[in-house]
């Protein structure tokens, strides 16, 4: 059957005749571009239950998964370091171990995303990651902490690309940086709340039971997500043969004007690719650096207590939701992804900058930098994850979506542990704001860079 799609439903090629009989009757131009119009405008709305279907699964599935690897920043905020006698240098290594962990494996479970079952792969990783998060609470020395943080990165390394991978076979090119938006939207607002939490449970009932009552989510969330999830289209009962049809036809026109790439290693050595894999690492130092250590540049201020500490830690996430919906919205209404990354990442750096300009003189001055700074590292990323989808065939998205977010864990490594050894070795924060200011404006250079040669 072929035809126009009309709040959902398709209207059969007899419709579009009749719509176009009726304009035409007028015996003009302007009566045909009218016509052409409304059959166009009919067309741009395809199943759209698929929003209130999807999204919120992969806004929560996505949040857990944020939940478990940053609320350490408070139990290192609060009395971990004491209780397992933790040095600064150990806490920084700490802090970074799970990004090497998930360094690792990033290909290996972004192409079984790709080839077999995202849905099989996210279910198993929410019940791992849940019962290391959990298991954090219950370690008595070093080492065992250092083996469950390692271990939590592995878990969590192809979630973050197989829920991209996911997304792309759902959504639209002219919906993909809205759809990426709200999955990453998990970020932001779950630090939001976790922070807040997460101070009134250590203040309340210690830091193990922080994370003990914060991984079990997760084990639960995954039978929700096994019931309510499809890999494809083709496999939802929940949308008719017409919706499906329509959808699949979209998706597979988008991939014939991308230019056909014939494998993993030709795409690796894509100048777009290499320099992406660049901007992202370098970016992720300063989120990561960011993410892990503010609970702690907060808590130094006098007079401020853990569940202060919370309530301003979450701040900076709030007004990066606003940021992130408004970028993403407009990169998909313009269709310029890249205009919605550099800018953004070049008032973060300077905003950084300001904060070491300004150091321990004005703790509020610069706390309100810093809140700039983190709007500002969050609101690129749905239109950021655009444009992989977007410059790269199907059969080689999984793997260079893969490789940059690896590359993106290694930054968060280096983020997370020079920005706390900085911190640790110096006495104070303004040759971690310098780090950060540097890492996140060269980031928006290359991303200048990579529109020139994508």
């Amino acid at each position: 059957m072929t035809g126009v799609r009309t709040t959902g439903y398709l209207v059969k090629a007899s419709a579009q005749e009749d719509i176009l009989r009726k304009f035409m009757r007028g015996k003009g131009k302007s009566c045909l571009v009218s016509a052409i119009t409304v059959i166009t405008t009919m067309n741009n709305t395809i199943a759209p239950k698929r929003w209130y279907r999807l999204i919120p699964i992969a806004f929560i599935t996505y949040s857990l998964a944020y939940l478990d690897r940053a609320n350490f920043g408070f139990a290192a905020a609060g009395e971990m370091a004491k209780d397992l006698r933790i040095t600064a240098a150990t806490s920084s290594l700490l802090g970074s171990l799970f990004f090497l962990g998930y360094f690792f494996f990033q290909i290996p479970g972004a192409h079984y995303a790709a080839t077999k079952s995202a849905k099989k792969l996210i279910f198993w990783s929410l019940i791992l990651w849940g019962a290391l998060a959990a298991a954090t609470g219950l370690v008595s020395n070093i080492t065992l902490l250092m083996i469950v943080r390692f271990m939590l990165g592995v878990v969590e390394s192809a979630v973050m690309p197989a829920m991209i991978i996911l997304l792309s076979r759902w959504f639209t090119k002219q919906e993909r940086s809205r759809a990426n938006t709200f999955l990453i939207l998990g970020n932001p607002v779950t630090i939001l709340w976790m922070s807040i939490v997460s101070g009134y449970l250590v203040n309340a009932v210690g830091w193990r039971w922080m994370f003990i009552w914060e991984g079990l989510p997760a084990i639960i969330w995954a039978f929700f997500w096994w019931r309510l999830v499809n890999d494809k289209p083709a496999n939802a009962t929940w949308l008719t043969p017409d919706e499906i049809g329509s959808l699949e036809t979209v998706l597979q026109k988008e991939q014939q004007s991308i230019k056909p790439v014939k494998n993993y290693a030709e795409a690796f050595k894509s100048k777009a690719v290499i320099l992406l894999c660049l901007q992202y690492a370098l970016w992720s130092i300063g989120v990561y650096g960011f993410v892990i250590w503010l609970p702690s540049i907060i808590k130094s201020a006098p007079q401020m207590s853990i569940i202060k500490t919370g309530w301003l830690s979450s701040l900076p996430y709030a007004f990066a939701i606003i940021g992130m919906i408004t970028a993403s919205y407009f990169s998909d209404k313009i269709q310029n992804r890249k205009i919605f990354v550099w800018p953004f990442l070049l008032i973060a750096s300077l905003a950084f900058y300001g904060s070491y300009l300004i150091g321990a003189n004005n703790f509020w001055l610069s706390f309100v930098l810093l809140v700039i700074a983190g709007m500002a590292m969050y609101a690129p990323y749905g239109p950021f994850f655009a444009i992989l989808t977007e410059i790269l065939p199907a059969n080689v998205t999984a793997g260079a979506i893969a490789l940059i977010n690896s590359f993106g864990a290694l930054g968060s490594f280096a983020g997370s542990y020079l920005v706390g050894y900085l911190n640790g070795t110096t006495g104070g924060f303004g040759a971690s704001y310098i780090f950060m200011a540097g890492s996140v404006f060269l980031s928006a250079i290359i991303t200048l860079l990579v529109s020139r040669q994508s």
